[in-house]
């Protein structure tokens, strides 16, 4: 137990624990793990790669499109399009941050060495949460800019200076960011790697699948609010008229990730590690 301790604060840090210490500790931790950084490569590559061939092979098929596809042509959304792979490797992650350590024992250690426990559920939401807002605001960033270049090729590229697009290329880094910390979330209240992701994945793929199956009258009221839906508003620059508004829609977003990590927080507090 102390050699594990000691992992988690060093020693001469050790003392009074304070936020600024844990939040070092889960940096620490976060940075170390192979599986961090493979990962978060991962959801780069998909956000970056994928928005290039679909910018590529939009361009290069252009002149085949059917005249209502290429009318409501989204030079800004195309290049975005591989947010949907990465948000699955940034959720994936934000549960493994969590459920890692209890498959681990890991968690052990954190809690003896931080026995309020709230604190290093917050320091691993912040440091999580930190991170990937800067990689995927970055990759998005670069994703709209070789897409726009791709899109160049047949003149149907737009610029960051454009109505929205500003705000759809940063929403992209926000809505991951969103998604990450949901999975902290998830992590923490399941504590099942496995049945973490199951959840994320439920609640972001599955849920607007089944919502389909609803009568439309239903649909067109409830779809807009399910967590997926209302996120993914702000990365679009022409909204559905069933939808809310893009920082409406991002705002119900942020709502389901504070009552995620809240009840996550009662969670924690009432059961043993």
């Amino acid at each position: 137990m102390t050699t594990l301790m000691a992992t988690v604060i060093p020693e001469a840090e050790r003392g009074e624990v304070s936020q600024l210490k844990v939040i070092h500790s889960e940096w620490i931790k976060l940075r170390s793990l192979r599986s961090t950084l493979f990962t978060l490569l991962a959801a780069v590559v998909a956000m970056i790669g994928l928005g290039y061939l679909f910018s590529y092979f939009t361009a290069d098929r252009w002149a085949h499109l059917p005249a209502d596809e290429r009318l409501h042509f989204d030079p800004t959304m195309v290049s975005m399009r591989g947010f949907f792979l990465a948000q699955l490797a940034v959720g994936v992650l934000g549960v493994l941050v969590v459920s890692g350590e209890y498959a681990t024992g890991m968690i052990r250690a954190s809690l003896s060495a931080v026995p309020r426990r709230l604190p290093v559920l917050w320091a691993k939401a912040l440091v999580f949460g930190a991170v990937t807002w800067v990689l995927m605001t970055i990759a998005a960033l670069i994703a709209f800019l070789v897409g726009q270049a791709a899109l160049s090729s047949q003149h149907l590229g737009t610029s960051l200076g454009a109505t929205g697009v500003l705000r759809a290329v940063l929403g992209a880094g926000l809505y991951l960011t969103g998604v990450g910390l949901i999975g902290v979330a998830l992590g923490a209240l399941i504590r099942n790697t496995a049945g973490g992701i199951a959840t994320l994945f439920g609640v972001l793929l599955v849920l607007p699948v089944l919502a389909e199956a609803l009568p439309s009258s239903w649909y067109d009221a409830i779809n807009k609010y399910l967590p997926s839906t209302a996120g993914q508003g702000i990365i679009h620059l022409h909204a559905d008229p069933n939808t809310l508004s893009p920082w409406t829609g991002f705002a119900v977003f942020c709502l389901y990730a504070v009552l995620a990590l809240a009840g996550a927080a009662v969670a924690l507090k009432r059961r043993d590690a």
